[in-house]
């Protein structure tokens, strides 16, 4: 598992910058941290990554919000008030979390994935980035992630 120390926003939004750069079709990206962590700069950075000309916002009314205009779909879920797999099923969500045709970023994804569960995926070409963000300090974050799938 890698980490990274973030002191500010802008370093947050810097790393999901990078990681959007790098992401292909049909990646997951889940965010774990509790509110006011940062969940939603990496999203920003991550967006500004793949070109999305958007302002991007945390999607928690809403649940989704679909972003165009970048090299790729981006498909922004915030689970937030959702707390079982079955309510993100009845939501009609579950599309998203496997092999999204495009690149789906997921805030509060252990109400779908569990914490600390395993991950064993039976699709061959998915990819899922599980990141977990602490807050150290009012301006610091630990920003930890691992990849998982193909």
């Amino acid at each position: 598992m890698a980490t990274f120390i973030s002191r500010s926003p802008a370093e947050t939004r810097q790393l999901g910058e990078q990681w959007g750069r790098e992401v292909q079709s049909g990646w997951v990206i889940g965010l774990s941290g509790d509110l006011g962590a940062g969940k939603t700069e990496l999203v920003k950075g991550i967006a500004r990554g793949l070109g999305a000309t958007d302002c991007v916002h945390s999607p928690s009314f809403s649940l989704i919000h679909e972003y165009g205009g970048g090299r790729l779909p981006f498909f922004h879920l915030d689970l937030y008030r959702l707390n079982k797999p079955e309510q993100i099923v009845g939501a009609g969500l579950e599309e998203y979390f496997c092999r999204p045709k495009g690149v789906a970023v997921i805030e509060w994804a252990e109400r779908w994935f569990g914490e600390g569960r395993s991950f064993e995926f039976r699709v061959p070409s998915f990819k899922f980035k599980r990141v977990n963000i602490e807050v150290l300090s009012e301006r610091e974050r630990r920003i930890s992630y691992e990849d998982f799938g193909a």
